[in-house]
């Protein structure tokens, strides 16, 4: 399985940005797809996470009201359309993929050892 992120860039504060990630090769159904987020110096944190379904989202609160979670499944592809950006937004982005079915969709999967594949990362820099 592979991970393909995209969408990253500079962007001033109070901007748009949306980020895609597409996985490849033997996917599950019933999955959970999410995004994570490190900035220099910090641990890696969770951002946002979906179920298979697209009707129930998980999001930090740090950016609840401001991104937003989609998944196309027709496409294997997960977004994140993240508004009002602030400088503090700025890290690389990761997507994550569930290699199993899930049970029951839960907070368990704000911990990103609950995935077990990864994209390489996308660069989001928020800056004046």
């Amino acid at each position: 399985v592979q991970l393909q992120a995209s969408g990253g860039g500079l962007i001033q504060p109070g901007g748009s940005l949306k980020l895609s990630c597409a996985a490849s090769g033997r996917i599950y159904s019933r999955n959970v797809m999410g995004w994570f987020r490190q900035a220099p110096g910090k641990e890696r944190e969770f951002v946002a996470t979906i179920k298979w379904s697209g009707d129930s989202t998980i999001y930090a609160e740090s950016v609840k009201g401001r991104f937003t979670i989609s998944r196309n499944n027709a496409r294997n592809t997960v977004y994140l359309q993240m508004n009002s950006l602030k400088p503090e937004d700025t890290a690389v982005y990761y997507c994550a993929l569930t290699g199993r079915s899930y049970v029951s969709f839960s907070d368990d999967y704000t911990s990103g050892a609950n995935y077990d594949y990864w994209g390489q990362g996308t660069q989001v820099t928020v800056s004046s």
